[in-house]
């Protein structure tokens, strides 16, 4: 890869704000483009387990040191040179309370990042008012603003242009835990016999985002359920959820042909499509009331179902739906599982939006045909770390003026590391290059994204990948489905004679041009990046790709 060209400020940023622990301070509009030139290449330093001791920068008086840290469910942007990152409220100890919602980062360079304010500190007083006549709508009565316990969860960031401006628009999901019978807020020994409160999408747009400055545009959508007045629950053990479509994770995307749309939806019956408008960002259609007496009545108005992981489940482990487009297919990047740490990553596609969304095999995910693949990211441990768990709630994002496509997520420590109760809920943003490789060895034409075992450290290009430089010892890693579990290295191998030995056996070969090494009968995308674990740091060369019946893919990086 090319050495990175990144961008420095003329102006100092950031100190004043950076060190103090007054929400008010000011924030410089630093949104002019900062000059282009050329910095040496460095390798990170920074721990991961940033609540070490003597090493703790958790704390909000910190944050002008997180860097990545304290990232959950992240979404990136580029807008006037840099690029911004925003995601769901979550910090390791909640530091993060009481400082405003959906705070952001941004990079020059996709590695080095700085903390900066979000689009607003209190709930948008639209929330409230659309709950409450809904629920008046509902014969229910309405709960006292004050009593409304929300939840800040997982925008998506898009730059776009709206009469002939570039401009930053971000929907956002408000989350309500009240139960819908009595208004009450859900705790432990409250159960109303009701589920809980419908969530909602809003969005607000900037052309200053490094100044927080941020104008809310309200209500573009809600949970919406297929079962009418019907919200009662049998108990807190029934998971056969009384919304259809959950109205949060939202993503956005700009059709070739200029059309716009956002899909959203977690669990319950399936991600949503649903066609807005391009000037205003607000549905095209009427949506009507947020229930309905059937499905196809519900779906007519708030979204077309263009995937589920199971057809017949109201509770199926699937949520956080990530579309982009490419070479004329639309993929669309899933979380599977529980967030804290199996939590995992797959892909799938289709050459229409709405779908059929079909994995590697050709199962079909808009029906819901069952578990899909390949595997883009999952649980692993290489050797000499702790490893890596919780890693999905992707976005996915090209970089600027390249052809090269980003991966970004949260990765989360595993439990009780160095006798911390709470490592788990230290979370690591994790961005990664993607690399396309063939689905068999006899379809070199038909190419999956596949997330790089190694995290981005922007290594410059050194050159071409030789044959020779291959030949060694190497950590392989089968990933593979594994509920709960990290995947963990073994020794392989690459010998002179084309043979291997340790984790794999057969043979190996290699394409210098296309960079595309092959083992057995699988072939995998080879690049450069930093061994992470080793001390210190280094550059090494990685691989990862799949073959389309092996239902699992392969990660790897050389050792010696």
């Amino acid at each position: 890869m090319k050495s990175k060209l990144i961008y420095i400020l003329i102006l100092i940023i950031f100190i004043a704000y950076a060190c103090s622990d007054d929400i008010s301070d000011p924030v410089p509009n630093t949104n002019t483009k900062p000059e282009l030139v050329e910095m040496p290449f460095a390798i990170p330093t920074y721990n991961d387990d940033y609540t070490s001791t003597g090493d703790d920068i958790s704390s909000w008086s910190n944050r002008g040191q997180w860097n990545l840290a304290n990232v959950h469910d992240p979404s990136v942007a580029y807008y006037n040179g840099y690029y911004y990152m925003y995601g769901t409220d979550a910090s390791y100890g909640n530091e993060h309370e009481g400082h405003g919602h959906f705070q952001g980062k941004r990079s020059l360079d996709l590695v080095n990042w700085e903390w900066i304010g979000g689009p607003f500190y209190e709930a948008p007083t639209w929330v409230a008012d659309s709950l409450n006549a809904i629920r008046s709508r509902m014969g229910l009565d309405v709960i006292a603003k004050d009593n409304i316990s929300y939840g800040y969860w997982a925008p998506v960031v898009r730059r776009v242009n709206v009469g002939g401006q570039d401009i930053l628009r971000m929907y956002y999901s408000i989350v309500i835990d009240n139960y819908i019978e009595t208004g009450a807020v859900n705790t432990s020994d409250n159960f109303d016999g009701s589920w809980t409160e419908r969530s909602f999408i809003g969005m607000c747009e900037s052309t200053d985002p490094a100044g927080a400055n941020w104008e809310d545009k309200g209500y573009v959508t809600c949970s919406s359920s297929d079962r009418g007045l019907d919200y009662s629950r049998s108990s807190t053990s029934d998971w056969s959820a009384y919304f259809y479509y959950n109205a949060i994770d939202p993503t956005y995307i700009v059709t070739p042909e200029g059309n716009h749309y956002l899909t959203y939806g977690s669990w319950h019956s399936g991600f949503a499509l649903l066609q807005v408008d391009e000037t205003t960002g607000k549905p095209l259609n009427t949506l009507g009331e947020p229930y309905a007496n059937s499905a196809s009545e519900l779906t007519a108005r708030y979204g077309v179902r263009i995937g589920t992981r199971t057809a017949s489940s109201r509770w199926q482990g699937s949520e956080a739906p990530e579309i982009i487009y490419k070479d004329g297919y639309y993929y669309l990047f899933m979380a599977y599982d529980g967030l804290d740490v199996p939590y995992n990553t797959r892909v799938v596609r289709s050459e229409n939006i709405e779908g059929p969304y079909l994995d590697i095999t050709g199962r079909n995910f808009t029906d819901g045909s069952g578990d899909c693949y390949p595997i883009v990211t999952h649980p692993y441990k290489f050797n000499l770390s702790d490893g890596w768990v919780g890693i999905a709630h992707c976005c996915i994002f090209q970089e600027e003026d390249t052809n090269e496509w980003f991966y970004i997520s949260q990765g989360r420590l595993p439990a009780n590391l160095n006798g911390n109760t709470y490592s788990n809920s230290i979370m690591m943003g994790h961005v990664r290059r993607i690399v396309w490789c063939p689905a068999s060895a006899s379809e070199p034409d038909n190419l999956w994204p596949i997330a790089l075992p190694e995290r981005y450290a922007a290594v410059p290009d050194y050159g071409t990948i030789t044959k020779d430089s291959l030949i060694g010892t190497w950590e392989h890693i089968n990933l593979e489905y594994s509920h709960a579990q990290q995947n963990t290295a073994s020794s392989l191998s690459l010998n002179t004679d084309g043979t291997m030995s340790g984790a794999l056996t057969g043979d190996w070969s290699y394409d210098a041009t296309k960079k595309q090494l092959t083992l057995g009968n699988v072939i995998v995308c080879v690049e450069r990046e930093v061994d992470w674990e080793a001390s210190p740091r280094h550059v090494t060369f990685v691989y990862a790709g799949t073959e389309k019946n092996l239902n699992a893919t392969y990660w790897g990086k050389k050792t010696k």
